[in-house]
């Protein structure tokens, strides 16, 4: 692993860079930012590594400082999380309290996690690692899977990991999942009266509950608003919250979406060599996770069931490169959802090979319920489910049959210009403009996600119309057309076609 800042060295850039924020971009990015607390965060590392340092090593695991350990040699949990919710970005960073100590009897080791800290636009958990009497800051130890809900979370072990761990067999591999909550607030204590009885009730009584301090305690991202203070009239807010307008225009949105799993783990696998790209307003989770729509217009009717909504960005699949010329350029923009009682369709204008097809019915859209519902002026929709049409087959040139399963919808639509959006699974893969990385190994590790190269296995009949299982590939090569291009895998004998959709070829 290469050599990290030590804390004086980190604790001085930060100091600088502090003092030149400070006078240049501070008051852009203050504005955007809500502070947070009391988060907690629950990860158990490793559940083998666990077995390991209690069993093989007979080591300890000793929780401090606001840490703790569930039983039987459980998961871990930090407390008093802190930080800022960006409500540009929808990204939530959070630092914890608490500190893990890990000693071994039989194996000689001892190492110190602490400053915890997770940041759900980078995707990724870090902590402060203390060994041979020194600290690295801020080792990252995993990436993570982050999902509107932010619980059990999938996630994988870094290179640093597996040095920090002791065993290069970590790198690479699936961690224990990942949860972070907010914690219920406490109910207010009235104080004592110095001039009258404490039995005395006050004014206005101290168990109603602040505008929306309490109205989703454990829901992750979208509690997030709840830390902001309590306006002077809470009960005014509080009853206009509960009272939103059944129908009008709709003052912001992110729609998230990640096409298909499989696809882009065939696009940026050893296969089609390609890259994934977020632009214009989209941005990519990291680990080749999903993608993130913004910026939504639109109407929605509460009482009749009834939401439409159209969200900024364009994603682009490139691969296959042959002198210069990708046989595969695919960008999804202009995204759309409409719905209805809790049925709709997903439609995008869509540019395959340089040729523009606008409103595409790219899916079906199937909700959990049937009925929209206002919660802080905002609508929120998980889990909807995505089947593909055969527009949208047409559309992915044949690559998945119609009636395929796509990756499920997550959205959620401000009815109000003060109504804050939750956090979703968007953001940046470490700066790099929401280019997707190739999220798996050529020798077949996992990615972020929990895929396999190549992606999950399919069945003959299956969405992808065919097999390549005894491969270990999910490459999409059904209903390709007779004019498809064909290439051999070397050394496996697989027969993949390269998709060639140009009217001249057909």
């Amino acid at each position: 692993m290469s050599a990290r800042r030590r804390r004086p060295l980190a604790l001085a850039a930060a100091v600088a860079t502090a003092a030149a924020l400070g006078a240049t971009a501070a008051p852009s990015a203050s504005a955007a930012e809500i502070p947070l607390s009391g988060y907690e965060l629950t990860w158990g590392i490793k559940e083998s590594y666990r077995t390991y340092v209690a069993t093989y090593a007979q080591g300890v695991f000793t929780p401090a400082a606001g840490a703790s350990q569930a039983g039987n040699n459980g998961a871990f949990t930090f407390t008093g999380g802190t930080g800022t919710y960006d409500s540009t970005t929808h990204v939530m960073s959070l630092g914890f309290q608490g500190e893990l100590n890990i000693k071994s009897a039989a194996h000689r080791f001892e190492l110190t996690l602490s400053d915890v800290k997770f940041d759900s636009g980078k995707g990724e958990i870090t902590a402060d690692v203390e060994r041979n009497g020194t600290t690295e800051d801020d080792v990252p130890l995993a990436t993570v899977t982050v999902t509107r809900a932010m619980t059990d979370m999938a996630t994988t072990l870094t290179e640093e990991a597996g040095e920090v761990f002791g065993s290069d067999k970590y790198a690479g591999a699936a961690g224990d999942p990942l949860t972070v909550v907010k914690k219920a607030d406490p109910e207010p204590e009235p104080e004592p009266s110095t001039t009258e009885p404490v039995t005395t009730p006050p004014a206005t009584p101290t168990t109603e509950p602040e505008p929306t301090a309490s109205a989703t305690p454990t829901a992750g991202p979208t509690a997030s608003p709840t830390t902001q203070a309590p306006t002077p009239t809470p009960t005014a807010t509080a009853s206009q919250s509960t009272a939103p307008a059944t129908r009008g225009e709709i003052a912001d949105g992110a729609l998230d979406w990640g096409v298909k799993q499989s696809f882009r783990t065939y696009v940026t696998g050893p296969v089609a060599k390609g890259t994934i790209t977020a632009s214009d307003g989209a941005t990519q989770a990291s680990g080749n996770g999903a993608f993130t729509f913004s910026d939504a217009t639109g109407t929605y009717d509460t009482e009749a069931g009834t939401l439409t909504a159209a969200f900024k960005g364009a994603v682009t699949f490139k691969g296959h490169e042959h002198d210069g010329a990708h046989s595969l350029d695919l960008t999804f923009s202009d995204l759309r959802v409409n719905l209805s009682k809790g049925k709709g369709t997903l439609s995008a204008d869509v540019d395959d090979l340089g040729e523009t097809t606008q409103d595409v019915v790219l899916a079906d859209l199937t909700a959990p319920s049937a009925a929209l519902t206002a919660k802080d002026d905002v609508i929120t929709l998980d889990g909807v489910t995505a089947t593909l049409t055969e527009a949208g087959a047409e559309a992915f040139g044949g690559f998945y049959a119609a009636g395929a399963e796509l990756d499920p919808v997550s959205l959620a639509v401000a009815l109000t210009e003060g109504a804050e959006l939750p956090a979703g699974t968007g953001g940046t893969d470490g700066g790099d403009n929401g280019t997707g990385g190739s999220g798996t190994d050529t020798d077949g590790g996992s990615d972020a996600s929990g895929s396999t190269t190549g992606g999950v296995g399919s069945t003959v009949g299956g969405d992808l119309g065919g097999s390549l299982a005894s491969t270990g590939s999910d490459v999409p090569v059904g209903a390709l057309g007779a004019a498809a291009g064909v290439a051999v895998a070397a050394g496996a004998g697989v027969v993949l076609a390269l998709r060639r959709r140009r009217p001249a070829a057909e």
